[in-house]
C-alpha cells in the first residue's frame, strides 16, 4: 500500500505547498531501494562532470541540468555518503539551488528563453525539474517558486490548449491528433508525453482550481488513449476515472497481438513507455499527497502489454530487442517502467524483473565508460533523464509501506511462457520457455533467428542472426507459425524461409532448444566483455568439444580495441579485410594504427581507399589520429562481409603490428593483409584466434550445440562459434545436455532430402525445405517408445513407421501423445487421434501388453492378435489439435475487466473446468485473429439459471449484426443480458468453420 507515512512535513510559504523531506528509511528491508540510493550517490560523479564554471549551475545541454531531481533525493533522504558521490552534501546543495533557480528563470513559461515549452522533450525534463524543485521547494527562494509554480501550470495550459491537435513546436513528433498511430511508429509514447506534460500542473494545484478540472479530463484522455486498440476497447465498458473505456478511447496505437512498433520495427523499449510515463505523472501525484488518477493503475489493455513483454524479457529486467539495436543494453532508461510496475501497481512479477535489472546495474555503472547509466547505444540525452527515471524509482520503494516482493525467477518464466506470431505487419515469431528465449524475424530489413539460453541477455548477442546467415535481400517465400498448448498441446514455434542463400528452417520447443536446418557456415556471436558482478562476463569463454576444454585467447574479434602482433615483414600498403560484422551495420573504424617495432604509427595521415564509406564517415577518419571521427562502410554496403579498408604508408616500412579502434559495428572475424606494391596481398594476422571442437561444442557452461552431417568440425573463437554447413543443428540451452549422447543417437530418417527432421527433447521436428509438399512420406524413428500424432507401425528392430504430410515449405513440431512402454511385436499398428485418444491394432500373429502413459494417466493395453481396442485418457484439459477456431484466441474486454465479470479467456482455453462469469449484462468477443467462414458457434455452460445469450459477429470489432447462419467474420460476440450471480456461467465457446 502506497503511503505518505512521516509524510510531507512543513508547509511552505506559497499557495500551501509543501515541503517534501523522504521519509526516513522504511523499516522493513528493502534491497533494491538501497541499491538505487548507491547507485544515485555513484552516479553523481558524472553529475559533477557536468558543473559549468560559465553559467554556475550544471549544463544546458541534453538536458543535463535535469541531474538535480537524483540530487535533491539524495540531499533529502539518509545516508549521504561523499566517498560514494565523490563531492559533499553541502557543495552538491549549493550547486543544485543554484541549478534550480538558473533554470528555472530561463525556461520559456516563466519568461526566459532557453528551454521550455514545447512537448517533445522540454516537458519530459521540466516534470523531472519540478518534482527536484518540490522536494526542495522549502529552500527555494520566493521568485523560484514563483518559476517553478509557473512551469508546472504553464505547460500543462499549453498542452491543454492544443486540444487533440499536434504541438507546432514539436515537429514530427506528434500523436497525429486523436487517430494515433500503430503501422511502423506507434503513438503510444507521444499520447503519454501529452498526458506527462500535464500532470505536474495537475498534480500541484491548489484544491478547486477551475483549470485543473479541465486539465484533468485531458489528462485521463491522453493516457487512456496511448494503449487504444479500437477493437478492445469499444468491447470494455469498464469504468476509468468515472467514464467507460469505450467511451474515452478512440485512438489506436497497437497492433492486436498487443505489441507496439517504432521505427518501422518491433521495439520492446517503446512498448514500456506505457509504465515510463505513467510513473513520471505518478510520481508528482504521491509526492504532493494527491489520489493518482485511476488511469495510471487501470490502463486499458495494460495487463495485455505487461504479457507481451514478460514474452520478450531476459534475465536482466531488459526485455530482448529483436529487431534494433540501438537499445540494446541501455539499463538505466529501463529502470521507471518496471519500478512502477512494481511498486504502484503492486505487480510481482515486475518485481521479480526490476530486482534482476537493479542487480545488474552497479557492474554496468561502473564498466567503461565509467559512471553512465546508459552506455553502448543512445543519445546524450539518455544520461540525466536515466538518474532522474533512477531517483523517481527510489522514491517509489520509500513511499511504500513494504517493497512488493518479487515472485522467484522460475515463476516468473514459468508465468511468463509462451508462443505467439505476431502477424505479418509486424514479422515477429517468440518463444519464450522457462529455459531460455527464442524468436523469428521475418520482416523485410530485419530478418534473422534469435536464441538466448537461460535468458542471459550477456550471452549471445541477438543483434546478430543465431544459425541463419546474415540475409542482404529479403526472402522470396516465408511461413511461420506459433504453436500453443491449448490448440496444439505444444507451446513451439516454426519457420521456414527461401533465401537467396537456399531454403532455411527454425524451430523453437518448449524446452528451450532449438532446431535450424538451411544454408551454412552458421554462427552465434558472444559477449565477451569483463564486467565483474555480471555472470559470465569475466572476459574469456570456454568451449568443451570431444577433446575437452579450451579457451581461446580473448581481445580481438569483441569489439572495443584491437592488437594485434606478428613478424616484422616489409610492406608499403596494409589494409584490414572483413570476414564477419558483429551486427547489420557492417564495420566501422575510429582508427587503423599500422605499427613498426617503436610502436609508432605509420599509418597517421596516409592515403586511404576503402570498399566503401558513408559520406558522413569517410575513409580518411580512421587514420586522422582524431578519436572522435570515424570510418562507417556505406549504408547499402553494410551487409557486405568482405569490405576493406587500405592505407598507402608512402614507402616501404617494416611493420609489426595493428591496433583497431573499433566504435559499435565492429567485426567479429577478419583478416590484416599486406603488400609491397598495392595489387598482391599476402595475410599477416587472422583474428579472431579459433579453435577445433568437432560435431558438438559446450559454450561456457551455459549452452551446447550438435551439428548432424556437417561438412567439417565445428570451431570457437572467444567471440564466437561457426558451425559449418549441416543437415540439421540443434541448440541446447544450459549443460543438462549429454552433447556427445546427442551428437551420436540416429536421427529420424526418411521422405525426399528436403525433409529435415529431428527428435531433440522428444519433439518431432519436420522442416520441409521445398517448394514441393511431401504427402504420406514414411518416416523410420528410432526410439518406439513415443507416440506421435497419425499412424506408427512398430518394426523388428523396436522403432516405429510414422506416415507423415507436410505441405510445401512449410514445418511442423509434434509432441509425443502417449509414451507407449514395453516391448510391442513388430507390425503393431498404434493410431493416435488426439491427445486424449489412441488405438492400438494388434498383428494377426502376436498379443500386444504394454503400457501407455500420458501425463498422469496410465493404463495396462492388452490387445489380443488380430484385435483393435481404442483407449481414451480423461478429459482433464484440452483435447488437442482442435479445429475449433476460438480456441486459445484472444478475448475482450481486455484489462481493466468490468466490474463482477470474470476472464472471458475462459470460454476459449478448452478446459472444461474453468468458465466465464458474464457479470451484469456481461458480453464477451473472441478475435479469430481474420476473418474466416463460420459456420456454427456452440455455447456449452455451466450448471445453474440460463439466461437467453445473444451472439454477435463483426467484420471490423466495431459494427455488430446477429449472428444467424454461415457467415464470414473476425470477432464473435457473446452477451448475455440480465446476469445475476448464481446463474450459469459460460464453460465454452467454440467456433467451427463453414465447409
Amino acid at each position: 500500500m502506497l503511503t505518505r507515512r512521516t509524510l510531507l512535513a512543513a508547509v511552505g510559504a506559497a499557495g500551501g505547498a509543501l515541503a517534501l523531506p523522504l521519509p526516513a528509511a522504511a523499516a522493513v528491508e528493502d534491497p533494491v531501494a538501497d541499491e538505487y540510493h548507491r547507485l544515485l550517490l555513484v552516479h553523481t560523479r558524472w553529475v559533477q562532470q557536468q558543473w559549468d564554471t560559465a553559467i554556475g549551475a550544471y549544463r544546458a545541454a541534453d538536458f543535463r541540468f535535469a541531474a538535480v531531481l537524483g540530487n535533491a533525493v539524495l540531499l533529502t533522504s539518509d545516508g549521504y555518503d561523499a566517498g560514494l558521490a565523490g563531492v559533499d552534501a553541502a557543495t552538491l546543495r549549493t550547486r543544485t539551488l543554484a541549478t534550480i533557480g538558473r533554470f528555472a528563470a530561463t525556461n520559456r513559461l516563466a519568461g526566459g528563453n532557453e528551454w521550455g515549452q514545447r512537448l517533445f522533450w522540454d516537458s519530459t525534463f521540466e516534470l523531472y525539474f519540478v518534482l527536484a524543485a518540490r522536494l526542495l521547494w522549502a529552500e527555494l527562494d520566493a521568485a523560484t517558486r514563483a518559476n517553478v509554480d509557473a512551469i508546472a501550470r504553464g505547460q500543462a495550459a499549453y498542452a491543454y490548449g492544443l486540444g487533440t491537435g499536434n504541438d507546432p513546436l514539436s515537429g514530427s513528433w506528434s500523436p497525429n491528433g486523436s487517430i494515433g498511430g500503430y503501422l511502423g511508429d506507434t503513438k503510444l509514447e507521444e499520447m503519454g508525453v501529452y498526458a506527462q506534460a500535464i500532470a505536474p500542473g495537475l498534480a500541484w494545484a491548489p484544491a478547486g482550481d477551475a483549470e485543473a478540472d479541465r486539465w484533468r479530463e485531458r489528462f485521463v484522455f491522453w493516457a487512456a488513449n496511448a494503449s487504444g486498440l479500437p477493437a478492445a476497447d469499444r468491447a470494455n465498458p469498464a469504468l476509468v476515472d468515472g467514464r467507460a473505456v469505450s467511451a474515452w478511447n478512440v485512438a489506436r496505437n497497437l497492433h492486436d497481438t498487443f505489441i507496439v512498433e517504432n521505427h518501422q520495427s518491433a521495439n520492446p523499449h517503446y512498448q514500456a513507455e506505457l509504465w515510463r510515463t505513467a510513473g513520471r505523472a505518478a510520481a508528482h501525484f504521491l509526492a504532493a499527497g494527491k489520489p493518482l488518477p485511476q488511469v495510471l493503475t487501470r490502463q486499458p489493455s495494460g495487463r495485455e502489454l505487461w504479457a507481451t513483454l514478460r514474452l520478450l524479457a531476459s534475465d536482466a529486467g531488459e526485455p530482448v530487442m529483436p529487431m534494433v539495436a540501438d537499445r540494446y543494453h541501455l539499463y538505466g532508461r529501463d529502470v521507471l517502467p518496471l519500478a512502477f510496475l512494481a511498486q504502484v501497481q503492486g505487480d510481482p512479477h515486475a518485481a521479480r524483473a526490476e530486482a534482476d535489472l537493479a542487480a545488474r546495474l552497479m557492474p554496468y555503472l561502473r564498466y567503461a565508460p565509467e559512471n553512465r547509466l546508459t552506455k553502448f547505444s543512445g543519445e546524450e540525452k539518455y544520461e540525466p533523464e536515466a538518474r532522474a527515471e533512477l531517483a523517481i524509482a527510489y522514491l517509489f520503494h520509500r513511499w511504500r509501506t513494504t517493497p512488493v516482493a518479487p515472485v522467484t525467477g522460475t515463476e516468473f518464466f514459468t508465468a511468463a511462457a509462451g508462443a505467439r506470431y505476431f502477424g505479418a505487419e509486424v514479422g515477429l515469431t517468440a518463444h519464450q520457455s522457462v529455459t531460455g528465449f527464442a524468436a523469428a524475424v521475418t520482416k523485410p530489413g530485419y530478418v534473422r533467428f534469435l536464441w538466448q539460453p537461460g535468458h542471459d541477455n550477456w550471452f549471445l548477442d541477438t543483434r546478430a542472426p543465431a544459425f541463419l546467415p546474415a540475409q542482404t535481400t529479403a526472402p522470396t517465400r516465408q511461413w511461420t507459425a506459433a504453436y500453443t498448448a491449448a490448440r496444439d498441446g505444444v507451446d513451439a514455434t516454426m519457420t521456414v524461409l527461401q533465401t537467396a542463400a537456399g531454403w532455411a528452417g527454425y524451430a523453437t520447443l518448449p524446452t528451450g532448444t532449438v532446431v535450424y536446418a538451411g544454408p551454412g557456415p552458421s554462427s552465434l556471436t558472444l559477449f565477451n566483455l569483463t564486467m565483474p558482478g555480471v555472470p559470465g562476463l569475466d572476459g574469456s569463454r570456454t568451449f568443451t568439444g570431444s577433446g575437452g576444454a579450451v579457451t581461446p585467447a580473448a581481445g580481438v574479434g569483441d569489439g572495443g580495441t584491437d592488437e594485434l602482433t606478428f613478424a616484422a615483414r616489409s610492406a608499403r600498403h596494409v589494409r584490414f579485410l572483413g570476414r564477419s560484422a558483429a551486427g547489420e551495420y557492417g564495420y566501422s573504424l575510429f582508427a587503423f594504427e599500422a605499427l613498426d617495432a617503436t610502436g609508432t604509427d605509420r599509418a597517421r595521415g596516409r592515403t586511404v581507399t576503402a570498399s566503401s564509406a558513408d559520406p558522413a564517415y569517410p575513409a580518411a577518419n580512421a587514420v586522422d589520429g582524431d578519436a572522435g571521427t570515424r570510418w562507417a562502410v556505406a549504408r547499402e554496403e553494410r551487409g557486405r562481409a568482405d569490405s576493406w579498408l587500405a592505407v598507402d604508408l608512402g614507402a616501404t616500412v617494416q611493420l609489426t603490428g595493428v591496433r583497431l579502434r573499433w566504435e559499435v559495428a565492429y567485426a567479429t572475424s577478419y583478416s590484416i593483409q599486406t603488400s609491397t606494391d598495392g595489387s598482391t596481398w599476402t595475410t599477416a594476422a587472422s583474428a579472431p584466434s579459433t579453435v577445433t571442437l568437432g560435431a558438438w561444442a559446450g559454450i561456457d557452461g551455459r549452452a551446447g550445440v550438435v551439428a548432424h552431417g556437417a561438412t567439417g568440425p565445428i570451431t570457437a573463437s572467444s567471440a564466437m562459434v561457426t558451425i559449418p554447413p549441416a543437415t540439421i543443428i540443434e541448440g541446447y540451452p544450459g549443460a543438462g545436455t549429454d552433447l556427445a549422447a546427442a551428437a551420436a543417437r540416429r536421427l529420424p530418417t526418411g521422405g525426399p532430402a528436403t525433409l529435415r527432421l529431428s527428435d531433440a527433447d522428444g519433439y518431432l521436428t519436420l522442416l520441409n525445405l521445398s517448394a514441393t509438399a511431401v504427402n504420406g512420406a514414411v518416416l523410420t524413428l528410432p526410439r518406439g517408445d513415443r507416440l506421435y500424432r497419425g499412424v506408427s507401425v512398430v518394426r523388428a528392430d523396436g522403432g516405429l513407421d510414422l506416415t507423415a504430410s507436410i505441405p510445401a515449405a512449410t514445418g511442423a513440431v509434434r509432441p509425443a501423445r502417449f509414451t507407449l512402454t514395453g516391448r510391442a511385436p513388430a507390425g503393431t499398428r498404434c493410431s493416435v487421434a488426439d491427445s486424449h485418444h489412441v488405438t492400438i491394432t494388434a498383428p494377426a500373429t502376436a498379443a500386444v501388453d504394454v503400457q501407455l502413459t500420458a501425463g498422469s494417466w496410465s493404463v495396462r493395453a492388452q490387445v489380443p492378435a488380430g484385435a483393435t481396442i481404442g483407449f481414451a485418457r480423461p478429459v482433464d484439459g484440452p483435447v488437442t489439435p482442435t479445429d475449433d477456431l476460438a480456441r486459445g484466441r484472444t478475448t475482450f474486454p481486455t484489462s481493466p475487466l468490468p466490474a463482477g465479470m470474470g476472464e472471458p479467456s475462459r470460454a476459449v482455453d478448452g478446459n472444461p473446468g474453468t468458465s466465464w462469469r458474464p457479470g451484469p449484462n456481461g458480453r464477451m468477443v473472441v478475435d479469430l485473429g481474420a476473418a474466416r467462414a463460420i459456420g456454427t458457434v456452440t455455447l456449452t455452460w455451466t450448471s445453474g439459471t440460463r439466461r437467453t445469450a445473444r451472439v454477435e459477429i463483426s467484420t471490423d470489432g466495431a459494427t455488430y449484426t446477429t449472428f444467424s447462419g454461415p457467415s464470414s467474420a473476425r470477432y464473435v460476440a457473446v452477451a448475455v443480458p440480465g446476469w445475476t450471480t448464481g446463474d450459469a456461467e459460460l464453460a465454452e465457446v467454440s467456433v467451427t468453420a463453414s465447409p
